[in-house]
């Protein structure tokens, strides 16, 4: 390296280092990822070895790229939020020729001072040690040739493959290349990668002869695994999504007091991301939904596009990411302010059958519970407003589940089997009757939905989100306050 670079490049690390003060210390503490390895540990079969892989780098087009989202899995189990990345733990403990034990090894980018400086600082293998708390950890390239015989394991645990990356071609040891070199130590769909050295290609080959054992491959167990562990939130994981779901509360009630007929639905959207961005906030948990009318009955409508929502009823079904904990936040209300007869039917409706539902979040009581009390109450309902005739009637209006697990992932992984504390799931039935329906034109695009994120206790759930009104009296009070963005406006471009 020449000189002028040498400095150039110092330069770089001053600048960026000192740029990183008063950054947020709220995360999660290497030692609750410890302990989450060891809680999966405790779960693995004698002589078993788990493998993961963090998240591949995903292309938005030519040279520009989504921003990096590690996978939850791998997060939670090491706090690592760069990519081209693997985690190896083992149920028992390995010794190497040095004859130091050990039971989990992580592998991560390498340190490249000129990649650095486009892409930011990497923690390399000695900041996975002193950050993460990693006793061994190498660089990815090193994953190629671990040297691990996964012959000699009782069963290698990890996660089916997607296949959903490219091969960057520059790196050597990209995610692609690192799935590769696995499946083939393992004989899973082993094919021949020509960018990876020949030499360990052929070793690769020569152990497979040498040793003539089938490795005994299980994709199912460790999702299974999974979900136990994660379905269950630690105090530490209850702060922050906790503060995702107060977050999100906070952009509905910011929106009903700034919600006009004039706005768009793209507007609309925009406010509440600003305040998720207002508390901290570094993503959106998933695209936002904000349905004004007819299109608050296409379940996942991510266009948002309509330019005036004039005086319809507007679904919000939005959450803020918070350190990685996503909420799921939906109101429904109108964007004049009030209810129309029709309106508030339907809406009031729907809040009875979330009342219901939700009183059925306690220990012991069945995954299903608040679906079965919500759609009961919202049978009845449509029955004798005259929307329906019959039971079955009601699924076409309100086609989904009640419940879902959040966390990590907005749709998080559980069991669904049974309440237990320190879960937190979703409430949120809904009614949707898109126009050309079986029933009335005066109901036709009326969409409500109302979600909760709710905490499962020894005693009554508690609503997380319940600083965001529900009920249609105190949502229509609510709008009538003054917002601070009611003197927010922007010179006109026409």
């Amino acid at each position: 390296m020449n000189f002028k670079l040498s400095v150039i490049i110092s330069i770089f690390f001053v600048c960026f280092s000192n740029g990183q003060t008063g950054t947020p210390s709220d995360y999660l503490t290497s030692q609750f990822h410890k302990e989450r390895r060891a809680a999966l540990r405790s779960k693995m079969p004698n002589n078993s070895v788990a493998v993961f892989f963090g998240n591949a780098v995903r292309n938005r087009a030519n040279d520009v790229d989504y921003v990096y989202h590690q996978d939850p899995d791998f997060y939670y189990l090491t706090g690592y939020k760069e990519p081209n990345s693997v985690l190896v733990i083992f149920s028992n403990e390995q010794t190497n020729k040095s004859g130091k034990t050990y039971n989990e090894v992580l592998y991560v980018q390498e340190k490249n001072i000129r990649a650095e400086q486009w892409t930011g600082i990497r923690l390399g293998t000695e900041g996975a040690k002193n950050n993460l708390g990693f006793d061994i950890a190498y660089n990815g390239k090193e994953f190629l040739n671990s040297g691990i015989n996964y012959a000699d394991f009782s069963s290698v645990l990890f996660k089916e493959f997607k296949d959903d990356y490219r091969d960057s071609k520059r790196d050597e040891a990209d995610l692609y290349k690192l799935t590769e070199a696995f499946k083939s130590q393992v004989g899973y769909n082993a094919k021949v990668v020509p960018e990876i050295d020949p030499n360990v290609q052929n070793e690769f080959r020569n152990k497979k002869n040498i040793t003539q054992k089938k490795v005994t491959i299980n994709t199912q167990s460790i999702q299974t695994y999974m979900a136990s562990l994660r379905e269950i939130k630690s105090k530490e994981e209850l702060v922050l999504l906790t503060k995702a779901v107060r977050i999100s509360a906070m952009g509905q009630r910011e929106i009903m007091k700034a919600m006009h007929p004039g706005m768009s639905e793209t507007e609309i959207q925009g406010i509440h991301e600003f305040v998720y961005k207002k508390y901290g906030c570094e993503f959106e948990g998933y695209p936002s939904i904000v349905g004004a009318g007819n299109n608050g009955c296409v379940l996942h409508y991510i266009e948002n596009s309509k330019m005036k929502v004039e005086n319809d009823l507007v679904l919000m079904d939005l959450g803020a990411e918070y350190h990685g904990y996503t909420a799921d936040v939906t109101r429904t209300i109108p964007a004049n302010g009030k209810f129309s007869t029709e309106q508030k039917l339907i809406y009031d409706l729907v809040y009875q059958a979330q009342e219901a539902g939700i009183a059925t979040v306690k220990q012991g009581n069945s995954f299903n519970s608040p679906d079965i009390a919500a759609r009961k109450v919202i049978t009845v309902g449509l029955m004798k407003l005259g929307i329906i005739s019959t039971e079955e009637e009601s699924r076409v209006y309100f086609p989904h589940g009640t419940s879902h697990h959040i966390g990590l992932d907005v749709h998080d992984p559980g069991l669904y089997d049974t309440f237990d504390i320190d879960m937190v799931l979703t409430v949120e039935p809904g009614i949707y009757i898109p126009k050309g329906s079986n029933c009335d034109k005066k109901w036709w695009g009326i969409a409500v939905r109302i979600e909760d994120d709710i905490l499962v206790t020894a005693n009554e759930p508690v609503n997380l989100s319940g600083e965001a009104p529900r009920k249609s009296e105190e949502i229509e009070a609510l709008m009538k306050e003054k917002s601070v963005l009611d003197g927010f406006t922007l010179p006109s471009l026409d």
